[in-house]
This record gives structure tokens, C-alpha cells and sequence, in this order.
């Protein structure tokens, strides 16, 4: 008898895991729509401006990057939606941005010919699907919280990334290949299919409860979550870097195999997600986000250093290990500066430093490689993730205090 009820035990917290996780999954999947939905035209806007439309290189980036920023400046907004309204609501009308970013795209594709409506279009249809990622990923991750309970937070953020990288890599080739067999429409009809049935499931959904209480000023979430937004934007600049620029860095080498790269670093970034993410509930968010950074540092002078592609693949392999629990192990500390009824638009100040990231490392990065060659970009990485180290050690003694 005492041997089956020791046995029965872990049994069932294993499947009341289990259980959760697919729960959760419900939740996380809008935040997995939201990248397909940006992932699909992302390796496909370049060439179709630039070589189709004879547009300048520059107008092929503009296409790209201005879906950022409308992410960036939408982030706040998206929080303030899920706060007052409720989290479903900012999952509904990001699904129904993502589903019109689909159209104005079949819109883009159909007037090519006449390339400045046509363009016009596709920037208006990058802007919809900025907004859309605002208000689905930030809906998604505030609804996961809310129906499993401030204590799984770390681990809706956790599946919140794996959803955003897994969901980036799935999508990029098949949009390739769409566009190779059906032309760029194709991509177009498929973002408005999975946005409008995506858009359905979540109507069907329960609601999460609006947390009742008075709403901080925008101002002040800003002021307690900033310091922590800026711990997560230097320690993401290695991925903005490896991805920007180590295809060229490579060929400046004369190497080959640049794509490995990437590879290994979202293989150890998804395989830390999965096995190490209760370790920031035991452990902690600042630790953990401690020893990450350290990790991620090491990652960096491998390939700030690397003589070889080895070298270079294993600084990418640590980089993917350290930055992995980054953004939940802050997230965590940063969400608990706030009530919990001010939870979306802390999560939305906090994303959009993320954003603020990606869109700022570019130029800045591309400066420092005119001056100093491409191994000096890893070396601005290792400073900035050290900066980000001091950052968090910072907050972790303050919060010990």
C-alpha cells in the first residue's frame, strides 16, 4: 500500500503538469500566429521591392524595419487594452490586425505593377501586422498569466519566446517557397486564413477576469519597469547582431556554413526553454538572469575571437544558451514592480525595449563594422550584454534590500 501511494504521487503532479502545459498552450498559440504571420514575407519583401519594383535597398529596408516600429510604438497601447479591457479583447483585434496586414498584402501583390500604389500598400500592411504583433503577443502572454496564476508566469513567458522563434523559423522558408510556386498573393491568403481562424478561437474563449483596482499612470509602470527593460535590450543585442550580420562576417572570412550558425544558436536557446525554465521559480529571476548574461558573455568572446567556423558556431551554440532565459527571468521581476492590474501594460513596456533593441543595433552596429571591421560587432555585443550584467546585479541588490 505505501508503495503505490508513493508511486501514485509524482504520477499526478507529472500530469497535472502535463495538463497545464497544454493549457497554457491554448494561450501562447495566438503569440505563435503572430509570427508565422511575420515570418512568412520577411525573407520575400527584399528582392520583391528592390528587383521587382526596382525600388532602392533602402526602400526594401524601410519595408522591413517599419513594422517595428509600430510595434515599438504600439506596445504600451496593447498593454492598456488588456489591462481595462480585458486580455481576450487585445487577442481578438490582433488577430484581426494580423488578418488585414494578410489582405492589404494580396492588395500589394495584385498592384505591382503600378509600384508606387503597390508599395504604399505594402507599407500600410507592415504597419497592421506591427500593430498586430502589439496586441496578440502582449493579449496572448497576459491571458496565459492570468487563467494559470502569477506563479507560472515564468513559465507563459518561457513558452511565449519558444512560440515567437519557433513560429520565425517555421515560417521564413515555407514563405519562400509560397512565393516561389504562387507568387507573393499566396502569402497574403494564407496570413488571412490563419488570422481569421485564429481570430475565431479566441472568440470562443473564456475571457480572463480584468483584475478590478486603480490603474497606475502610464509614467510611473514606465519608471519601475525601465531599468529592466534596459537589462533585456543589451542583453538581446547578441541576437540582433548574430542574425544581422554573421552571414557577412563569414564571407569576410571566407567561410562557408553561415547558416549553421543560426541553427545552433535556436537549438540551444529552445532546448534551455524547455529543460531549465522552472529553474527561474527555484532559483529566481535575477539570478538566473545573472548567470545567463554570463553565459551569453562567454558566447561572444568565442566569436569575437573565433580563428575558426568551429569557433564561431560554438560561441553561437553558448550565445543561444545564455540568452534564452533572459527575457522570462527579467520579465518576472519586472512584472512584480506593478499590481497585477497593471500587468499588460508592464508587459508591453517591458517587450517594447526588445523592439527599441532590434530596431537600434542595426545602424549602430553597421557604424562600428565601417570602422573596425566585422569581429568588432561581437566585441559591441560582449560590452553591451556586460552592461546589462551590471544592470541586473544592480536590481538584484536593490530588491535584496
Amino acid at each position: 500500500m505505501s508503495y503505490s501511494s508513493t508511486a501514485y504521487v509524482p504520477v499526478s503532479v507529472r500530469s497535472a503538469a502535463r495538463g497545464r502545459t497544454w493549457r497554457l498552450a491554448g494561450y501562447v498559440y495566438f503569440t505563435f500566429i503572430c509570427y508565422i504571420s511575420i515570418g512568412l514575407p520577411l525573407a520575400v519583401l527584399p528582392p520583391f521591392v528592390h528587383l521587382r519594383m526596382g525600388y532602392s535597398a533602402v526602400l526594401a529596408g524601410l519595408a522591413i524595419s517599419i513594422q517595428y516600429i509600430a510595434t515599438l510604438l504600439s506596445r504600451p497601447w496593447a498593454g492598456r487594452i488588456s489591462d481595462h479591457m480585458g486580455a481576450k479583447v487585445s487577442v481578438m483585434w490582433g488577430m484581426a490586425s494580423c488578418t488585414a496586414s494578410g489582405a492589404l498584402l494580396v492588395g500589394a501583390a495584385a498592384l505591382h505593377e503600378v509600384h508606387w500604389l503597390s508599395f504604399a500598400i505594402l507599407i500600410v500592411s507592415r504597419l497592421s501586422l506591427g500593430v498586430g504583433e502589439s496586441l496578440g503577443s502582449t493579449g496572448s502572454t497576459l491571458w496565459g498569466i492570468t487563467s494559470a496564476g502569477q506563479e507560472h508566469t515564468a513559465k507563459v513567458i518561457g513558452l511565449n519566446g519558444i512560440s515567437t522563434y519557433g513560429g520565425m523559423a517555421l515560417a521564413a522558408p515555407l514563405g519562400v517557397i509560397l512565393d516561389q510556386q504562387w507568387g507573393l498573393g499566396s502569402i497574403g491568403l494564407l496570413t488571412i486564413l490563419i488570422g481569421s481562424v485564429s481570430f475565431v478561437i479566441a472568440w470562443r474563449k473564456a475571457p480572463a477576469a480584468v483584475e478590478p483596482g486603480e490603474h497606475m499612470p502610464f509614467a510611473h509602470v514606465l519608471g519601475r519597469v525601465a531599468p529592466h527593460g534596459m537589462g533585456l535590450a543589451l542583453g538581446g543585442v547578441s541576437y540582433a547582431v548574430l542574425a544581422t550580420f554573421v552571414t557577412l562576417f563569414y564571407v569576410s572570412r571566407h567561410w562557408s556554413g553561415a547558416a549553421l550558425c543560426l541553427t545552433v544558436f535556436g537549438i540551444g536557446f529552445i532546448a534551455v526553454r524547455l529543460i531549465f525554465i522552472k529553474t527561474i521559480n527555484r532559483f529566481g529571476g535575477f539570478p538566473v538572469a545573472i548567470a545567463s548574461l554570463i553565459t551569453e558573455a562567454v558566447g561572444m568572446i568565442l566569436l569575437w575571437q573565433a580563428a575558426a567556423p568551429w569557433m564561431a558556431m560554438a560561441g553561437a551554440a553558448v550565445g543561444g544558451l545564455g540568452l534564452s532565459l533572459i527575457f522570462p527571468a527579467i520579465g518576472v521581476e519586472a512584472v512584480k514592480r506593478v499590481p497585477e492590474y497593471n500587468r499588460g501594460t508592464a508587459l508591453g513596456v517591458y517587450t517594447a525595449f526588445s523592439d527599441v533593441s532590434f530596431f537600434l543595433v542595426g545602424p549602430i552596429a553597421g557604424a562600428i563594422i565601417g570602422w573596425f571591421g566585422y569581429a568588432s560587432v561581437f566585441l559591441f555585443a560582449l560590452i553591451s550584454v556586460m552592461a546589462a550584467l551590471g544592470i541586473i546585479v544592480v536590481l538584484k541588490a536593490a530588491s535584496s534590500r
